[in-house]
Formats: structure tokens, C-alpha cells, sequence
């Protein structure tokens, strides 16, 4: 175990070192992008009511022309700017943000380019995309098999040791400084850091998607399309107000809300609002004709399949916004201190391995400065044996 652990540990240390730090910068990712870009996210309040939306979105389809809305993104509070994303993920998104009182452009560009999104494409794919993802699901495993052998590895041999295992010996050589850095930090983390580590493989295999739902409901995961219901073409130039006020209706209390607008003609609007007085901060849908704006069906998260629910609290949990900041805190300090774990691992394998080579060097040198003695060549006894 000992070997498996150090010959995994050794290669995977790097990939591990890069995602965690990288989850470091996005634990905090709502709280800090408004800071860091605060010119394309902070607006001035206004005794103004704020633009429809259709205004809104018809303003950043002028910037885009010839790309299509994919998603808007209306923020909670009032002092925030409203997202438009245009465009598909296979061609490039384009990223509009706009004044909602007075129409301003406040930012356009590329969605791949922001800071954030970049930092979150080196977490999942090292931005080398599929041949990167395969990377990080198998530094993802391995991970997995390095939380069960370094708690086999740390498990006392007795009582004695029990008590050193708990502690770290701060007034102790570098040496054990170092491996109580590596081990007593590492069985603290143990537990969280598996959770981060299985809700992180969702996204690698789809095996491990559709083994929540086989697992959970005993079926396997059924993508959901919803059609429109009216069978004339209905072009209501108010639509995506008409379907923000009727969510606020459906759910009403603080939220941010996202309405999803179907790349295909006929589907309807997956329009989802995550209420922010909860304690369990999760998303709420529902779903309106993409021409008319009628509601089609609600689905709060309640009335979710326990797969679907379980599947849909994947993200929350791996990034540590499932209890607010609490658990952002949580995640951060695990991932912080996962980050260091191939640094400690890595110093003991190299202070041991010159120890090894400094032993083996002492051996020959005294070996070669013995007289020579016939009697050793002869062959030995019991007793020199």
C-alpha cells in the first residue's frame, strides 16, 4: 500500500497541485469577481424602474448580431448589472454585460476569456479539453485511492501510537515536521476531501453520472426536453419579462434567476431561480413556451427524482456553495491544505532517498578500508552469519 501510494502520489502530485489550487481561487468566485471587475458588475441605483428584459437582451443581440441569446442571467440585487451569453459552447460564447437602468454596455467579449472561466477550465480540463479531461479523471481516481492508502498508511500500530498520530510535533526535526504535515493534516482533510474527490468524478465519467440515477431511482439518467405548447408561432415581444415575472411569482424571495433559451426552435425556456433565504441553497425550474411565454410545467426540487436531486446538489457540494459560507470556507481550507500534501509527500520521498543513497555510500567506504583478510574469503559460518 505503501508503494502504491508513493508511485501514484509521485506522478499525479502535480495535476492534484494545479486543481487544487485552482479551487482555492474559485471557492470564493461569486464573492470575489464583482470585487476584482467591479466596472462591468456594480451599477448605481436608480429611483428608475429597471428596462425589460426583452430591452435588455435586445441590446446585446445589437453587440452580437449574428450570434443568438443563450442565457440570461438576472442578478438579485439591484445594484448588479444583468448577463446576456450569446453564441454555443462548440462555436464560443460571447459575454454581454448591461447597465438594467439606463441600457449601457458595461462589458462585451468572449466568455473563455474571463479570468474566472479560464481558472475554471484549467480545474476541470488543464485547458487541453477532452485529452485534458482524461488527465484529471484519472488524477481524480488516484486521488480517491491516495485519501483510503494514506489513512491505511497513518492507522496506529498501537496505543502509543495512537496518541503521535493526532498531533503535529511543531518542535520536531524538519524530518517529522514534514511527514506530520503530510500525514496528521492529510487524515484530518480524509473525509471531506473524498466528497470532493467522487462529486469531482461526475464530471470525468459518465458512468459515475449514470450510476447516481441507477443507483438512486434504478433507472438510468432521461434527458428531459420540453416542447412548446402552442402550435402557431407566437412572437410576444414582451416574452422574457412576461417569464420573469411569472417565476417571481411561482418562487418568490431573493435570487438570482437564469433563463436558459433553447438552441432549437420548438423547445421551451428552462427558466431556474436559486432562492438565497434558504439554508440549502438549490435551484428551483420551471418551464415556458419559448414563443408565447405560457407556463408549461413546474418543477421545484422538491418534486425531483432522488437522482435528480442528488445529481443536481453535485456542484454545490464539490464547490462548497451547498450551505453558503460555511461550507465555501470548508471547501477552500480542504483544498488548501490538498494542495500541500504533494509538497510534503514529495519532501519526505526525496529527503528519504538521500538518506538511502548516503547509507549505501558509508557501507562501501568501510568495506574498503578493511585489511584484506584471508580468512574471509573463506566461506562463512553459522555464527558469522
Amino acid at each position: 500500500m505503501g508503494w502504491l501510494h508513493l508511485w501514484l502520489g509521485l506522478p499525479a502530485g502535480l495535476i492534484i497541485l494545479i486543481v487544487c489550487i485552482t479551487g482555492c481561487i474559485m471557492a470564493f468566485e461569486d464573492e470575489l469577481e464583482p470585487i476584482l471587475f467591479k466596472q462591468r458588475y456594480q451599477v448605481e441605483e436608480s429611483a428608475k424602474s429597471i428596462l425589460p428584459i426583452d430591452n435588455i437582451v435586445g441590446l446585446s443581440q445589437a453587440v452580437f448580431p449574428k450570434d443568438k441569446v443563450a442565457r440570461i442571467i438576472i442578478p438579485e440585487e439591484s445594484s448588479r448589472s444583468v448577463e446576456v451569453r450569446l453564441g454555443t459552447k462548440e462555436k464560443g460564447l460571447k459575454t454581454v454585460f448591461i447597465n438594467p437602468y439606463n441600457g449601457e454596455i458595461l462589458f462585451k467579449g468572449n466568455y473563455n476569456d474571463r479570468f474566472f472561466e479560464t481558472v475554471r477550465r484549467l480545474h476541470r480540463v488543464l485547458l487541453l479539453d477532452e485529452f485534458g479531461k482524461v488527465i484529471t479523471g484519472i488524477s481524480c481516481v488516484i486521488c480517491f485511492f491516495l485519501v483510503i492508502s494514506g489513512i491505511v498508511i497513518w492507522w496506529p500500530a498501537n496505543k502509543k501510537a495512537m496518541k503521535q498520530r493526532f498531533k503535529i510535533k511543531w518542535d520536531a526535526s524538519g524530518k517529522r515536521l514534514t511527514w506530520d504535515l503530510h500525514a496528521v493534516s492529510g487524515f484530518y482533510i480524509s473525509i471531506f476531501l473524498s466528497v470532493i474527490t467522487l462529486t469531482g468524478l461526475v464530471w470525468s465519467y459518465d458512468w459515475v453520472d449514470n450510476l447516481i440515477f441507477k443507483l438512486a431511482d434504478g433507472k438510468p439518467k432521461k434527458e428531459e426536453k420540453i416542447k412548446n405548447l402552442a402550435s402557431e408561432i407566437i412572437n410576444d415581444p414582451g416574452l422574457y419579462q412576461n417569464v420573469y415575472q411569472q417565476i417571481n411569482k411561482i418562487y418568490a424571495g431573493p435570487g438570482i434567476t437564469t433563463i436558459n433559451v433553447p438552441a432549437k426552435a420548438g423547445q421551451a425556456l428552462a427558466v431556474q431561480k436559486e432562492l438565497t433565504d434558504r439554508l440549502i441553497i438549490v435551484g428551483d425550474g420551471a418551464y415556458f413556451d419559448s414563443r408565447s411565454g405560457e407556463l408549461i410545467k413546474k418543477q421545484p426540487f422538491a418534486s425531483l427524482s432522488t437522482g435528480s436531486q442528488i445529481r443536481k446538489m453535485n456542484l454545490p457540494i464539490h464547490a462548497g456553495t451547498i450551505l453558503g459560507w460555511p461550507t465555501k470556507l470548508l471547501a477552500f481550507l480542504v483544498t488548501l491544505f490538498t494542495a500541500s500534501l504533494p509538497i510534503t509527500g514529495t519532501l519526505i520521498w526525496w529527503k528519504r532517498g538521500k538518506k538511502t543513497k548516503k547509507s549505501k555510500k558509508v557501507i562501501k567506504t568501510h568495506v574498503l578500508a578493511e585489511p584484506f583478510n584471508k580468512q574471509r574469503m573463506s566461506v562463512p559460518t553459522k555464527l558469522e552469519v
